[in-house]
């Protein structure tokens, strides 16, 4: 997952609310900007010498080591003192000129990397991805041209496999899914290395008039324009792993549809649709603690992140808690519906529980509505449902932000309001009804517009699975059947 620049990975706040989301949501990386702006202290000039400190740096990364996470090394800004311009980025003016001198630019990397391998070790580092810079193809992050960042990925990746082969170095890091093949092409003509491809993609990419509001892109963008890019970039990344370092449902940092539950549903449709096609997905950010254009203090204002700045999780936070508990093994169930998607699963390690999740989503301006859906689970011999029980995300449940605004939007929340607001975030999980006919379990539930909805099956014996041990690497067919009816009233959003 995204966060903002370095610097506020030493933010007690922001490391408070890292270690929740690993703790609930499993996220394995962490990835940000800025490592080596001056921010950072990493390079600076003084009387004419070169300084390194490298102690801001290791702060960050033996806190990620501590929680059990690791980061995805973005090789950015440009140290002042190695800049070739004063063009900046950001109210924190990162440099984004290429390096006056590229030996310098080498010679700094070897050192950083040389130093995190004698502090960590080449076993833990060598897992690591160490990613050359961000967005180059966009003038506002990088005013060189692709050329010259070609030669900047060339010097980073020969200095960071000349501290150790096994250290994995990747690009070329674009927006829009840029380059790929173009990058590629210089490498092996340069015979470079190159352990994994990388590129970012937002639904709002493109789609519409230039300068359109963020309501008007994701109106003209097709439901399942996440899945084609993917598969765009994984026929040019070929057998290589393929890394989407940032993704989210907007591009805008400032857009109500991030504290909805549409954005819940939306992250759910994009996370589920990508999973068996990229080797790693994401999403731009795990907090509102976010200083991009500005330090923000509203509540709700909305935010990239999964938290806001208080740490009250946000309906698309417990939509990918809902996701992580949908299983090791899942399968989407086939189904033709234009705005419903379920998935089953469960966990390997658990057998005696079968997961449902689904969501009901659309574009906004498209035509959505309540749905009814009746799923029909097919059982193992001698396996009975015992219990089933069902939470859902949407406008009515795990709305904290509506419920700020009910408080008359104030801009300073007191303890009190927090733990209220974090307290409506919590999913009712109530008890469901079903039948059992035969080797049949059915079960029927409504989906409200732009929802998620989870259901837990408990069985009552653990010779189940919604397919065969034997096969269980293929979703079968015939393990679950749903059915949609089509509400009449239509709702557009």
């Amino acid at each position: 997952m995204g966060s903002c620049h370095a610097p506020t990975a030493l933010r007690a706040d922001w490391q408070a609310q890292l270690r929740q989301a690993r703790e609930d949501l499993g996220f394995e990386y962490v990835r940000f900007h800025g490592i080596l702006s001056d921010d950072m202290g990493t390079l600076i000039c003084q009387d004419n010498k070169f300084l390194y400190s490298f102690f801001n740096t290791d702060q960050v990364f033996d806190y990620l080591l501590s929680i059990g996470m690791r980061p995805i090394v973005e090789l950015s800004f440009m140290p002042t003192a190695l800049s070739s311009g004063g063009e900046t980025v950001f109210h924190y003016r990162a440099n984004i000129t290429p390096p006056r001198n590229m030996a310098d630019w080498s010679a700094l990397i070897h050192k950083l990397v040389s130093h995190w391998v004698q502090r960590y070790g080449v076993e833990e580092v060598s897992r690591w991805y160490f990613e050359v810079w961000n967005e180059p193809n966009l003038p506002a992050f990088w005013t060189g041209g692709q050329q010259a960042y070609f030669d900047l990925y060339e010097a980073s990746a020969n200095a960071i496999k000349g501290v150790d082969a096994a250290l994995r170095v990747g690009g070329p890091a674009t927006a829009q899914n840029a380059w790929l093949d173009e990058f590629m092409q210089f490498c092996r003509e340069r015979k470079l290395p190159v352990d994994f491809v990388s590129t970012h993609f937002y639904p709002t990419d493109a789609f519409g008039e230039i300068g359109a509001d963020t309501l008007t892109q994701l109106e003209h963008a097709p439901l399942d324009v996440m899945r084609e890019r993917a598969l765009a970039a994984r026929d040019r990344a070929q057998a290589l792993p393929l890394l989407y370092t940032e993704w989210n449902i907007t591009s805008n940092p400032r857009d109500p549809l991030h504290d909805s539950s549409f954005a819940a549903a939306l992250a759910v449709r994009i996370a589920m649709s990508v999973d068996d096609i990229v080797d790693a997905y994401s999403y731009w950010t795990f907090s509102d603690i976010f200083e991009e254009n500005y330090f923000p203090s509203q509540p709700f204002h909305g935010g990239f992140g999964l938290l806001n700045l208080h740490g009250i999780k946000k309906p698309i936070y417990k939509a990918f808690e809902l996701m992580a508990a949908l299983g090791d093994r899942h399968y989407p169930i086939a189904q033709t519906h234009g705005t419903v998607m379920l998935w089953v699963g469960e966990q390997s390690y658990n057998a005696i529980e079968t997961h449902v999740l689904c969501i009901n989503q659309a574009m906004p301006r498209h035509a959505i509505a309540t749905e009814d859906i009746a799923l029909c689970l097919h059982n193992q011999p001698g396996q009975r449902a015992r219990a089933v029980t069902i939470k859902s995300i949407n406008a009515d449940n795990c709305n904290p932000a509506l419920l700020w605004q009910q408080m008359g939007s104030p801009e300073y929340l007191s303890a009190a309001e927090i733990t209220e607001l974090q307290q409506s975030t919590e999913l009712l999980e109530t008890q469901a009804s079903f039948e059992t006919q035969g080797k049949q379990t059915l079960l029927s539930f409504q989906a409200a517009p732009q929802s998620v909805t989870f259901l837990r099956i408990e069985w009552e014996h653990q010779d189940h699975d919604v397919q065969s041990e034997s096969a269980s690497s293929e979703p079968a067919d015939t393990s679950a059947a749903a059915s949609l009816a089509l509400q009449s009233a239509e709702r557009l959003v």
